[in-house]
């Protein structure tokens, strides 16, 4: 069972991938109420679920007499990939693509219970329904047409993914300028504290220290408290000039397109170290669309 070449490995592959966008964006349109292209590359494919069909599989060819051996199989295979792609996108592109974060019995938000439990439901229903009339409609197709189809779709996929990773790195890139200007404004704000309670604390001090001439003594230091202040707030001006000038370059020259296309299609997208950082550029986004 499962004996196949690697001409059909690839077509079962690319088919369970466009199924996958298929199931995901219907179901992920109806829960937002508008359509959703779903998922981390531009074409309508999914390759965690092109990868999760194979490994269910894979997995379950040993076990194919027993229904219960298939299903608790497909659940910690299907639970380690999906552990590894989340933990590995993560690292890359700093955000998340899935978050369990909000349900019961989860690791990390990367997995959960209920998922691990549903994957293998789709575990029994990929080897003993949908499996075989996908293999049945590969071998209604000639085998020189066959490999024709899967090597215009290995381009094709190979060439949409490369875009993807790409602009997986350009929003990457976008959220850790972001979040770096962020912090650099809070320092700068906190300077900018310091320096008017010095002032204050100077004027105060001299205030009692000459009675005399209190009054001139007062408008000389108002003008030295409010000289230093202006000055720092020309720097702090000066840095958010130049934050929006990160998101000048990156948002409206280079990358407004992509950045935007990728936040349409993942709305449920989260980052746990850059989350200010996120909602900050969908905040972005959605001004200069407007």
């Amino acid at each position: 069972m499962f004996s196949y070449t690697i001409t059909e490995w690839l077509f079962f592959f690319y088919f369970y991938c466009f199924f996958g966008w298929c199931f995901e964006s219907a179901y992920v349109s109806l829960r937002n109420r508008k359509l959703i292209n779903r998922g981390f590359m531009r074409g309508p494919f999914l390759p965690l679920y092109g990868s999760g069909a194979l490994m269910m599989l894979l997995v379950s060819r040993p076990f194919t007499e027993h229904w219960w051996a298939v299903y608790v199989a497909g659940c910690i295979g299907a639970t380690i990939l999906e552990y590894v792609t989340g933990v590995v996108m993560e690292a890359l592109f700093k955000v998340r693509y899935w978050d369990y974060s909000d349900q019961k019995f989860n690791v990390k938000g990367y997995i959960c219970l209920s998922s691990s439990l549903a994957w293998g439901g789709l575990t029994l229903l990929m080897c003993y329904v949908l499996h075989q009339p996908v293999e049945n409609l590969m071998q209604m197709i000639p085998k020189g047409i066959l490999y024709v189809l899967v090597l215009g779709l290995t381009v094709y996929i190979v060439s949409d993914f490369s875009l993807a990773f790409k602009a997986a790195l350009d929003f990457k890139e976008v959220l850790l300028y972001m979040d770096k200007a962020k912090d650099e404004l809070a320092r700068m704000q906190k300077r900018l504290d310091v320096v008017i309670a010095v002032a204050e604390d100077e004027w105060n001090t001299r205030k009692e220290a000459i009675e005399e001439s209190i009054e001139k003594s007062k408008e000389a230091i108002e003008q030295r408290k409010a000289s230093v202040k202006d000055g720092v707030e020309i720097w702090a001006e000066k840095l958010e000039q130049k934050k929006e000038a990160v998101y000048t370059e990156y948002l409206l020259k280079k990358k407004q397109k992509s950045i935007s296309k990728r936040l349409w299609n993942n709305p449920s997208m989260r980052s746990v170290k850059y989350k200010d950082a996120l909602e900050e550029l969908k905040k972005k986004v959605v001004e200069r669309k407007r």
